[in-house]
């Protein structure tokens, strides 16, 4: 199953394995890493999924879609690794992604 490293704001590091065809959101909510606050339950409609992907896993996520561009607007301190985690399936190639909780707590 794949790895993902949730760093979290408070410094905290959560290893979780969490099964492919999920997203990256529901690992970090079924987990309860904290800061992932997903008010819209990955709709992609409230960019409170938001989070930092490391840069050596930027190639290789998929493309994103206007939709996930255009909700990452409205995000505070959007970066250009910036992504939302509601758009981010897991799969197996995934195993060792690595992102950093964004401040999604308004």
């Amino acid at each position: 199953m794949p790895r993902i490293v949730y760093l979290a704001s408070d410094g905290e590091r959560y290893e979780i394995d969490v099964e492919p065809g999920n997203t990256v959101m529901e690992g970090a909510i079924d987990n309860n890493v904290p800061g992932i606050v997903a008010e819209c339950g990955g709709a992609c409609s409230c960019a409170t999924c938001h989070v930092y992907v490391d840069d050596g896993w930027l190639e290789r996520l998929p493309p994103m879609e206007d939709m996930e561009d255009a909700m990452l607007d409205a995000a505070a301190e959007r970066r250009a690794n910036s992504r939302l985690s509601c758009q981010l399936e897991v799969t197996p190639e995934l195993d060792g992604l690595v992102v950093q909780v964004a401040d999604n707590e308004f």
